[in-house]
């Protein structure tokens, strides 16, 4: 056997058994910190060769002089690979600890009922793998704490709603009941004055029960109603025309803007878009100051949607109002006793008919007054006209 095949056994022999024993190790510390892991792992190569220089030394199968500038070169290469692997594990371990400490917090923000933290950890050094990692539960927290926001926000909303139609209720209850006992005692007099105020209050209260239902029904889950093809163009006209006497006694005008050549066909449900742009050209007119006028408005975009408009003139709504003009309840003046008998969920019922349409809803500030869009889907190619 030649010494070069014996060089080559030993080599084979010497790196297998420090592969081995590096293996058991790993095998051993599976369950222990990823530092020691990583180091054991990254110094295997090195001292592999390092004990097979040591053997072909003891043997003399190399010189003292290759021998000692081979020692050298190892030595210095377990350093340089002792501190890489330092650095490394070092970058891992930190990115490692803080994605235990945002999964921890992320674990306590889900079980806590209060606010979620918005305090994010600070920047660290970590591979892109680790990195990507922290950014996806950065954005799950935010996501996290925007829904439960909109909990807070919906469970404020569904309280206040409560408590306004208690209020809502409670007075017209409070005048029937008086009502119905000077009736029973005989102490009114002019009893069909008295009928006809009960039939008024009866009527009032109605509109609630009404408002009510349709509510829940846009809003909760419900069975799907047979969908048609809806000319929205016919369907403005006819809001139009039954809102032309409301506006009239208000002192409002009443504008409507359409194609002569687009009937505005959609698909859906012919008296819930009815209500919708019914209870959003109501709204208008009530909130519009005398002697100017409400707008109608239909076209039809670019891509294809069918957008109605709804323009008052109300002077406006306040900026931080905005985003609750459509919140089931609201509404824009702080007094409740208005002569408008709502509950203030007209606005809501029409989001919630829009959003069952997969529509979009939206309000912003003109001058001199709100436009409320409504923008809804075209219908497929294949549909047709019923």
């Amino acid at each position: 056997m030649t010494d070069l095949m014996i060089i080559i056994g030993l080599t084979l022999a010497s790196c297998l058994a420090v592969g081995l024993i590096g293996l058991v190790l790993l095998h051993l510390l599976r369950y222990r910190s990823l530092r020691q892991q990583l180091t054991i792992a990254t110094l295997l190569p090195v001292v592999a060769v390092a004990a097979t220089v040591l053997i072909n030394v003891q043997l003399m199968f190399l010189s003292t002089h290759d021998s000692l500038v081979i020692l050298i070169a190892l030595l210095v290469s377990l350093l340089l690979a002792a501190f890489g692997a330092w650095l490394v594990v070092r970058r891992i371990s930190r990115a490692s600890q803080r994605l235990g400490a945002g999964l921890h917090q992320l674990v306590s923000d889900s079980a806590s009922s209060g606010h979620l933290a918005t305090a994010t950890p600070a920047e660290v050094a970590a591979p892109r793998e680790l990195a990507q990692v922290l950014d996806d539960l950065a954005k799950t927290r935010r996501t996290l704490a925007e829904s439960r926001a909109r909990e807070r926000a919906a469970e404020q909303a569904r309280q206040q709603l409560v408590s306004f139609m208690s209020h809502d209720l409670r007075t017209p209850l409070a005048g029937l009941r008086a009502l119905s006992e000077g009736l029973e005692d005989g102490v009114i007099k002019d009893v069909p004055r008295a009928m006809s105020y009960l039939r008024a209050t009866v009527g009032r209260m109605s509109v609630l029960v009404d408002d009510l239902f349709a509510l829940s029904r846009v809003q909760g889950t419900r069975q799907a109603k047979p969908q048609t093809m809806v000319s929205l163009t016919e369907l403005i006209t006819d809001v139009a025309s039954e809102s032309t006497a409301s506006a009239r006694t208000h002192g409002i005008g009443l504008e409507v803007d359409l194609p002569d050549d687009d009937r505005l066909a959609v698909l859906g449900s012919s008296d819930d878009l009815a209500r919708a742009l019914t209870n959003l050209t109501t709204n208008a007119i009530r909130h519009t100051d005398p002697g100017l006028s409400v707008r109608l408005e239909g076209r039809r975009a670019e891509d294809g949607h069918i957008r109605v408009a709804v323009i008052d003139g109300c002077g406006g709504i306040p900026e931080a109002s905005l985003a609750r003009v459509f919140d089931a309840g609201w509404r824009g003046t702080p007094s409740r006793s208005g002569d408008d008998g709502g509950a203030g969920l007209g606005l809501a019922i029409a989001r919630g008919v829009v959003q069952s349409h997969d529509g979009e809803i939206s309000v912003h500030n003109v001058e001199g007054g709100c436009r409320f869009e409504v923008s809804l889907p075209a219908p497929r190619p294949a549909s047709h006209l019923a």
